[in-house]
């Protein structure tokens, strides 16, 4: 019954302020119920499954440790992003920049969107978590296209074509790891992960090896992995920076999930390596690519865009080390949900202040807006792996995972991690320090867009110093799944 609740509710609220006529403090009040209650029994489900392994409704939808994780995970920073919305809408309205029609459509699309991702993270069938994921894309592709400026839809488009070609892609690799389980007698529509993975053994190993290349591409565009990523620049960089910091934060995990489900089925075929080399290739390749575009960046959003797309790699490059490296993934990829949208709330308050992205026209941040700009050092120190951060952690036992059985892919990760590091200093440095332009007033917009991201920020330095109990449990339980 808790399952439906956290479905029913933010698609109810949905359908509700589609029919608002007026009173944007209404939309803005049933978002942050729709997002506060989703978080509220999200916590509840995690308790159950914790106790039970996992927890179910009805043969369609379950959700297991891993799958609890993201739960928590995707209606957290859901949570947040709405508070966020709020002062970061307002300020925008007073800009003129908005309307209420525009603010009426946001809130729609956010409960849409976070709707579509709790169908993907628990849908028991692969073909309806495909189903899902493709729903994310729609939904998201219009508030990328939000400011309705040839930039922001030239790159909706783009995200739209790029990934539902990828998510074709995807669902050919599902079909092909299917063909097992309906020639014993399955329905297509029915058939359950946990199906899958046990009828697998009924193909060959080489479809077997083709299809999961199929969906790793596939959902690999949807996670941003190099050289399936080019759509993701654009879209964080033009989206509005909640809906970026749900992107980052939240919907590329997704992604992740469905990748390592099928990962399952395949290592029961062809064994472990076939898998684990494809992620360490491609965790590879998106970390030193993404390690030399960042130093570059002009503009701070897509700089942290590109930083998504290195920590894609890291998880990556942890799972197809193994052992430790794939619990430092699960647990890196939880930093990385935590510091991410930080830093991208933070870059949304830059922006209010300074109405410009480019890197080059923003200096004193500190001066300006004090508070934003220690909130934004402290999402830097964390993207980067600065210690007592978690990420430094995760980052230093997936390159000890790696350095016996591949100690030229650890060294070549580690001169990346060294020049991300640089970059981010460079550009960091540049824009928090120094004079602030006389006709920037100092002072936060409000206090919207800052005490949801000093929330943020102290569960990210919480978790980077104490890992609750529970929490490890349910990483281990997931680990071992995997």
């Amino acid at each position: 019954m808790i399952l439906a609740l956290i479905i029913i509710i933010p698609l109810l609220i949905a359908a509700i302020s589609a029919i608002i006529q007026k009173g944007t403090r209404l939309l803005e009040f049933l978002t942050v119920f729709s997002s506060g209650a989703v978080f509220f029994f999200s916590i509840i489900i995690a308790d159950k499954v914790l106790a039970d392994q996992s927890y179910s409704l009805l043969p369609y939808l379950k959700v297991s440790s891993f799958g609890a994780i993201l739960l928590l995970l995707t209606s957290f920073i859901s949570l947040i992003a709405s508070l966020y919305s709020i002062g970061y809408l307002r300020t925008e309205v007073k800009k003129e920049v908005i309307g209420f029609s525009r603010v009426k459509q946001y809130f729609v699309l956010l409960n849409v969107f976070l709707t579509s991702m709790i169908f993907a993270i628990s849908f028991t069938s692969p073909i309806m978590t495909w189903v899902a994921v493709e729903a994310t894309t729609l939904s998201t592709a219009f508030l990328i296209s939000f400011y309705n400026k040839p930039s922001s839809l030239e790159a909706a488009w783009k995200y739209l074509i790029i990934n539902s070609v990828g998510l074709l892609l995807a669902f050919f690799g599902t079909i092909l790891f299917m063909a097992g389980p309906m020639t014993h007698g399955g329905n297509i529509g029915l058939i359950t992960w946990n199906e899958l993975m046990t009828s697998a053994n009924t193909l060959n190993p080489s479809v077997i090896k083709i299809a999961f290349v199929f969906i790793l591409i596939g959902y690999g565009t949807k996670m941003g992995l190099v050289p399936m990523h080019t759509w993701l620049p654009d879209a964080h960089s033009k989206a509005p920076v909640p809906i970026s910091s749900l992107l980052s934060g939240v919907l590329l995990n997704i992604a992740l999930f469905t990748i390592l489900r099928f990962k399952i089925a395949a290592d029961g075929v062809v064994g472990i390596n076939f898998s684990s080399n494809l992620f360490i290739y491609f965790g590879l390749f998106s970390i030193l690519v993404s390690s030399l575009l960042i130093y570059l960046q002009t503009n701070y959003k897509r700089l942290l865009a590109y930083s998504t797309i290195e920590h894609m790699g890291i998880i990556a490059l942890g799972i197809g080390f193994g052992s430790i490296g794939l619990f430092a993934s699960i647990l890196h990829m939880i930093y990385h949900s935590l510091a991410k949208p930080l830093l991208f709330l933070t870059s949304g308050n830059i922006f209010l202040k300074f109405s410009s992205t480019k890197i080059e026209k923003i200096k004193g941040v500190f001066q300006a807006i004090p508070l934003t700009g220690a909130l934004f050092l402290i999402g830097i120190f964390a993207i980067t792996g600065v210690p007592p951060f978690g990420i430094f952690m995760t980052e230093f036992s997936i390159l000890a995972a790696g350095i016996q059985s591949h100690p030229i892919v650890a060294g070549f990760t580690l001169l990346g991690l060294v020049l991300i590091f640089i970059g981010f200093l460079k550009h960091a440095s540049s824009m928090i320090f120094g004079e602030k332009p006389k006709d920037i007033a100092a002072g936060e917009s409000n206090s919207w867009t800052t005490v949801p991201l000093i929330l943020l920020a102290t569960v990210l330095i919480f978790l980077s110093l104490y890992l609750p109990g529970p929490l490890k449990l349910l990483i281990e339980r997931a680990t071992l799944i995997f």
